[in-house]
């Protein structure tokens, strides 16, 4: 799977099969689930978890809280747009994984 197939899995019910926690938690974050994909990305206890965490906790607004999982996942804090590093996440999980 490429990020463009990833970004379209998206109009269906549910996530593509064999994804990490980490990419179906990015997946129902382009759904507009944060509650969803918060769940999923707390329960990937890696670096990766740790990244999507972060980045969610940007999207809630709640940057002191993404600064603590930036750290566990060993990432600088992000500023870029929640777009643009939702997109840089997703490519660099599916490119990891071989999804």
């Amino acid at each position: 799977m490429d990020i463009k197939k990833f970004k379209t899995s998206v109009q269906e019910d549910a996530p593509p099969i064999n994804l990490s926690s980490a990419l179906q938690a990015l997946w129902w974050d382009a759904k507009g689930d944060w509650k969803q994909a918060h769940q999923l990305a707390q329960s990937q206890k890696d670096q990766s978890g740790a990244w999507v965490h972060a980045y969610l906790h940007r999207v809630e607004g709640d940057e002191s809280n993404a600064g603590f999982w930036y750290r566990r996942a060993e990432r600088i804090h992000s500023k870029a747009a929640l777009d643009v590093e939702w997109r840089e996440i997703a490519s660099d999980l599916i490119e990891k994984e071989g999804s």
